[in-house]
């Protein structure tokens, strides 16, 4: 075997490999494969002392093969674009909710989280043609959304489990980053671009130098 079939004969492997990790994580989709328009549901920003929660939901086409869905933090930041533009260009829809740091504020983490999930399912539309779809199956990670009416699983590390929950967990992540990075240029100084809001011990120092911003979460921070 010369060296270049050696390296095809790896490559085919690899592939293989991967289509056979992405069929594991269609457990939930084919245990649901009844209804037509299953959806995934995920959040990203939990954590940060600044900027908003972010939901993304995602119905992905049964037809189609997408590789290299996972758990957005496993995955590095080009290969999370690469699969955010792959997943806009294959969709059958997609929606994003927000909730601020006021609102977070105000009514919690969780309470914040589960209003931004209920709004990405309500904004559901195709990425190319506007369409608006009601999904008649959710995956939700680790959550229950109250008061949506669809029927749902909440599924616990779904967005290693379940491609759908994967790919609203891509696509939350990268909006959300790049938001993160406008407000960089917004409110200098605190690193935003990099640290996204979360509590680093730059962030926190920004922070005790020069104030917080309106996008900080005033209930996070105790200095």
């Amino acid at each position: 075997m010369t060296k270049k079939e050696e390296k095809e004969q790896k490559a085919l492997a690899k592939l293989e490999a991967e289509r056979a990790r992405i069929e594991t994580m269609k457990e939930f989709e084919y245990k649901f494969a009844e209804c037509k328009f299953i959806c995934g549901v995920d959040e990203v920003g939990r954590g940060p002392f600044a900027g908003p929660v972010i939901a993304g939901a995602v119905i992905l086409p049964k037809d189609e093969e997408i590789l290299y869905l996972n758990d957005s933090k496993k995955l590095s930041e080009k290969k999370r674009e690469e699969l955010y533009d792959v997943i806009m260009d294959k969709a059958v829809a997609v929606g994003i909710g927000m909730e601020t740091a006021e609102v977070i504020d105000e009514i919690n983490i969780k309470q914040a989280t589960l209003k931004a999930m209920r709004k990405a399912v309500d904004n559901l539309k195709n990425p190319k043609t506007g369409e608006v779809y009601r999904p008649d199956m959710l995956l939700v990670d680790a959550e229950h959304i109250p008061d949506i009416g669809i029927p749902q699983a909440g599924i616990i590390k779904g967005d290693a489990k379940s491609i759908s929950i994967a790919a609203a967990s891509i696509f939350a992540k990268v909006t959300r980053d790049r938001m993160m990075v406008e407000y960089d240029k917004i409110y200098p100084g605190y690193d935003f671009a990099s640290n996204k809001g979360y509590g680093t011990a730059a962030h926190m120092a920004a922070i005790r130098e020069l104030g917080m911003t309106p996008i900080h979460r005033r209930t996070f921070i105790h200095l």
